[in-house]
């Protein structure tokens, strides 16, 4: 495969230079999302499952802790070496595949299930879709997911984006709702039915060490910046949680969203 590196508008990332941090400290999607999928008869126990964009694999990770066939499909290999570690640390086995979301290489009609978390936007949204419609079986689901902090006035996400975009001015993603309108348009485009959506909040909990992982991890960091700058950027976060923030563990405001769509 040629560069892991992914771009939107101005950003460029390479989500490989942060695999480690990336692998630690970034939550992956709580229980409550797959127990949604579960109660809705979308996760079963047996079935096959194709994660794009899996990274380090927290989206087939869980799939695979419920009992459904995995493979995880990435152009990052050191986020997938990360994946196997953790997948082994879980008791788990996931196989892993290095492809792109719009060209995965693998036989048509081969699985049940295809999910992409925290990753549609770095795809060619039409291909990936297109693609995702040619490996499912019919009556298939594809999930498009997120797992997204919330910024509200005045609290800590809000802040934290605020020195993102400082350090980072390329980087376009503050301000998120945590809804993503765009995704169901995407997959009744490539023909998939029934279509359906939900969303939910809930606190995730980051020690201020974790926090600091998780956004070196990000995509305006650690995955686009130099690594002086981000050592640079660091060292204010780490300085702003301690003056404005000081409970350590912090309660952290996320949304899920999916998006479900039943090939023909």
């Amino acid at each position: 495969m040629g560069s892991a590196e992914v771009r939107f508008k101005e950003l460029r990332a390479d989500f490989g230079k942060t695999a480690i941090d990336y692998g630690r400290h970034r939550a992956g999607f709580p229980d409550e999302f797959f127990d949604r999928l579960k109660a809705s008869g979308i996760i079963r126990t047996g079935i096959s499952a194709l994660d794009l964009g899996t990274g380090t694999g927290t989206v087939a990770r869980g799939l695979a802790l419920r009992g459904c066939e995995v493979t995880g499909l990435d152009r990052s290999l050191p986020l997938m070496e990360q994946a196997a570690e953790l997948d082994r640390s879980a008791g788990v086995v996931v196989k892993y595949v290095n492809a792109a979301a719009e060209e995965t290489r693998l036989p048509a009609a081969e699985f049940d299930l295809v999910t992409a978390g925290q990753c549609w936007h770095w795809f060619d949204r039409p291909r990936a879709a297109a693609e995702s419609r040619r490996v499912l079986k019919p009556g298939g689901r594809l999930v498009i997911a997120h797992f997204d902090w919330i910024p509200l006035p005045g609290n800590m996400v809000e802040a934290t984006e605020t020195l993102i975009e400082k350090h980072n001015p390329n980087w376009k993603f503050g301000g998120g709702l945590g809804i993503h309108p765009q995704w169901p348009r995407d997959i009744a485009i490539a023909g998939f039915k029934n279509i359906e959506t939900f969303s939910f909040d809930l606190d995730a909990i980051y020690t201020h060490e974790a926090w600091r992982g998780r956004i070196r991890a990000s995509a305006g960091v650690g995955a686009s910046l130099a690594p002086e700058a981000v050592a640079a950027f660091d060292d204010e976060l780490r300085a702003m949680l301690a003056e404005r923030w000081p409970d350590d563990p912090m309660s952290v405001l996320h949304r899920v969203f999916a998006a479900i769509g039943v090939a023909p």
